[in-house]
């Protein structure tokens, strides 16, 4: 594979509010993120934006019919909290992220919990929370890994 461009991870993930301004504001300072980018577009709504969370990106879009090359798309707060997708990142502290996510109005669906695989796999202690648009967040913790010594 060739690298990917400079900034860039190989994977990055678009998700999308029925209010970008205000989720791109709450995910800083609920979750951690940092913003890269927001431009925004005539109407004062996002055109595009980046938020960074370490060396992962994500895109923060304004649900709608025009949002990805006339299609449609959809947070889960107009479709009853339906999810079609998570996101899971790696922190350093799983239970002082989960603190701070539940400060800021994080729906903590499920507790920082330890989820060990056996010794010759890994530990992770994680949590999952929703954000203000019931979008699914998994927050996670490696707490043993086997491949390190």
């Amino acid at each position: 594979m060739r690298n990917t461009p400079a900034g860039w991870p190989r994977i990055c993930v678009a998700l999308f509010y029925e209010d970008a301004l205000q989720a791109i504001d709450w995910l800083c300072r609920a979750f951690g993120f940092a913003v890269r980018l927001k431009v925004l577009a005539d109407d004062g709504r996002i055109a595009h934006s980046e938020l960074v969370y370490g060396e992962g990106v994500i895109m923060v879009a304004q649900a709608g019919k025009f949002a990805v090359r006339g299609r449609v798309t959809r947070s889960p707060q107009s479709l009853d909290g339906a999810n079609t997708q998570g996101v899971m990142l790696y922190v350093d502290d799983a239970d002082a992220h989960c603190a701070r996510a539940r400060a800021a109005g994080a729906i903590i669906d499920h507790e920082p919990t330890l989820h060990d695989y056996g010794a010759q796999y890994w530990a992770d202690r994680s949590y999952g929370a929703r954000d203000l648009e019931e979008h699914q967040w998994w927050f996670t913790q490696r707490v043993r890994d086997p491949g390190k010594k």
